[in-house]
C-alpha cells in the first residue's frame, strides 16, 4: 500500500459527517502499539510562521484501557478521552506524526443496539472500541 486517504469532513457526500480514526505515533523508541496512540481526525488545517507552512491536524484522542491487548481477542482497547469536566480531550498535531489510518470495533454491551443508529454516529455512541488489528496486514503487524 502506498497511501491511504484519511478523511475528516463534516458532510461526506452531503449525507452526514466523516471522521476517520488514525494511529499516531508518540514514541519512536517503541515497539508496535507501545509507542502508538488512537485518535479521531476532526479537521485538517495548516498555517504559516516565518514563510514556513505547518500542516495540522485537530484531532480527539483515545486512551487505551490496558497496558496490553485483550486476552480473548488480542485487540487492544481504546475509549474516547476526556477532561475532568466532561470536555472532549482535543489537540492540534503536525499531521507527520500521524502514522496511518485505524479502524475501530465497538464493544458491545448487553443491550440492545437502538434500531436508528446510523453506522456514522458508532464512535459518539458506543464507550470502547477495540483497534482492529485483522483490518489488514500493516494492522495485523502492528497491532499485535
Amino acid at each position: 500500500m502506498r497511501r491511504e486517504h484519511i478523511h475528516a469532513c463534516p458532510l461526506w457526500r452531503n449525507e452526514h459527517p466523516c471522521n476517520d480514526c488514525v494511529l499516531i505515533n508518540t514514541d519512536l523508541d517503541a515497539q508496535g502499539m507501545q509507542g502508538l496512540e488512537v485518535a479521531r481526525i476532526i479537521c485538517f488545517f495548516s498555517f504559516n510562521h516565518n514563510w514556513e507552512v505547518y500542516p495540522c491536524a485537530l484531532i480527539q484522542w483515545f486512551e487505551k484501557i490496558n497496558d496490553c491487548a485483550d486476552e480473548d481477542t488480542g485487540m487492544w482497547m481504546v475509549c474516547p478521552s476526556f477532561h475532568e469536566d466532561g470536555s472532549r480531550n482535543l489537540a492540534v498535531i503536525h499531521i507527520e506524526t500521524v502514522f496511518r489510518a485505524a479502524n475501530l470495533i465497538p464493544i458491545y454491551s448487553s443491550e440492545y443496539i437502538p434500531h436508528g443508529l446510523k453506522f456514522y454516529h458508532s464512535i459518539d455512541s458506543f464507550c470502547s472500541f477495540y483497534v482492529n488489528k485483522f483490518a489488514d496486514h500493516h494492522a495485523f503487524k502492528i497491532a499485535s
